[in-house]
């Protein structure tokens, strides 16, 4: 059964929002700069637009077969995990101080989007299988799929960074300096959590 253009970008719309919605880095970086930005989560969400958009094109036009080297792999969980590492423990040293200092990350939201977008081994690891896949049905539909592919994905992103930041930061009322202090560190340990995970997971 041949795969209609609309039927396609459904598909992309479902596997894009299913994608986004499992926990990960990019989400604890949502919820800790939620707490002061209601907005966090939209500028997070462009900031990773900025960092996928040319990875889609880059996959388009033949990157997939050096992505999807074992090697290449191996390098961007290592190099990847050990920048999460870094940055949770930053924001782990920050927890115990005022809100504007915890969150230990770029100042900027839309950088810190780009910057745990572009360190996050796992983002390389979906686009390498599941988005190859994607990139690959798009590109039967020419230059068109594939833009309408970014215009479909992209935003079932920033939508559910916006969803998750606008909840953080209504929800602040109720954050005590003690319960601040937790959900941050909570924040940091599973940021150094995953870059751990990935480390571990490219040595062995």
């Amino acid at each position: 059964m041949e795969t209609t253009l609309g039927l396609f970008l459904l598909s992309v719309a479902g596997i894009s929002l299913t994608g986004v919605m499992l926990p990960g880095p990019l989400t604890t970086a949502v919820i800790a700069k939620g707490y002061r930005n209601r907005h966090a989560g939209a500028l997070i969400g462009a900031g990773h637009g900025i960092v996928e958009i040319p990875l889609i094109i880059a996959l388009y036009l033949g990157l997939s077969q050096f992505i999807e080297s074992p090697r290449v792999l191996q390098g961007i969980y290592i190099a990847g995990g050990l920048m999460l590492l870094y940055l949770g423990i930053r924001m782990l040293r920050a927890s115990g101080r005022e809100a504007d200092a915890a969150v230990g990350l770029p100042a900027s939201a839309l950088a810190t989007g780009m910057v745990i977008t572009a360190t996050n081994p796992a983002f390389y690891a979906w686009w390498a299988t599941v988005g190859i896949a994607l990139v690959a049905v798009a590109a039967k539909f020419g230059h068109t799929g594939v833009v309408l592919l970014m215009l479909v994905h992209v935003p079932m992103d920033v939508i559910w960074n916006e969803f998750l930041s606008v909840g953080t930061y209504g929800s602040r009322r109720w954050w005590t300096p003690k319960v601040q202090r937790i959900v941050f560190g909570i924040c940091a340990l599973v940021l150094g959590g995953f870059g751990v995970w990935f480390v571990l997971k490219a040595l062995l």
